[in-house]
């Protein structure tokens, strides 16, 4: 290759190099916000009806991130605290959605089958259980642990997301005298108040995402465990680890 045609092709290459950057740029989604719109989404439920964020737009809106393998979750369903919860929502017409975003193969994932029958044998009063092998939705929102909660009001706007409650303990002991941090923002949404604590430290099982090449996310457990990367869009690599890991975020 002569100098002139060298030239040339390192001048076209850093040209498109140039072009596709913007490009990539626009496709890497960005992390939820507390106080704007709550991203938009489509996923089908275990009864195999896909359902939108927005056809519940009018309605205050929970989501929950959950793995039923996961201990973190199994202290509050085992204790029937998030049945509870559920059941108080829904008596105040707060639609509740779990959503699964365990992918194939990895803890907590579930066939629709899997997800009616663990619906019943919970007793969950979740309106729906949102099945998301692929992980879309919960990159979309930026979901890292089970459980991971988010509040959006009837206005379509995040007004909580972080942790169930300031116990981050998978003993049931730990429930006792805990703050819910989605209970005192739900009664804040009734009471059409700005929610106190909007954004709070989630806690629980790293979320199951597929992943052809995982990389530890924590060495241990406890507080001072860095924040799992957010991975771009155009990335097939994504965020898993260890099954029962905890991860603290924040």
């Amino acid at each position: 290759m002569t100098p002139r045609l060298d030239r040339r092709l390192l001048i076209a290459l850093a040209a498109a190099a140039g072009l596709m950057a913007p490009a990539a740029q626009a496709q890497a989604p960005s992390a939820p916000l507390i106080g704007k719109p709550a991203p938009a989404f489509e996923a089908v439920d275990a009864d195999g009806k896909t359902r939108s964020l927005s056809e519940f737009r009018g309605k205050t809106v929970v989501l929950e991130w959950t793995n039923n393998g996961c201990p973190y979750v199994r202290k509050h369903y085992d204790a029937g605290n998030m049945q509870a919860l559920q059941a108080a929502a829904a008596r105040d017409g707060v639609v509740w959605l779990s959503i699964v975003s365990s992918a194939p193969g990895m803890q907590g994932y579930f066939t629709p089958a899997a997800a009616k029958a663990w619906k019943v044998k919970e007793k969950a009063r979740a309106a729906s259980v949102l099945l998301d092998p692929s992980g879309v939705v919960g990159r979309l929102y930026d979901a890292r642990t089970t459980p991971h909660m988010y509040v959006i009001d009837r206005a379509g706007t995040l007004v909580y997301m972080g942790g169930i409650d300031d116990r981050p303990s998978a003993d049931p002991a730990s429930l006792k005298g805990a703050k819910n941090y989605v209970a005192a923002a739900l009664a804040d949404v009734k009471a059409g108040r700005p929610v106190a604590q909007a954004a709070t430290r989630p806690y629980g099982c790293s979320v199951k995402y597929g992943s052809a090449g995982c990389a530890t996310l924590c060495p241990g457990v406890g507080r001072g465990c860095p924040a799992p990367p957010r991975p771009p869009a155009a990335d097939a690599s994504s965020i898993c680890s260890p099954p029962n890991r905890i991860v603290w975020t924040g």
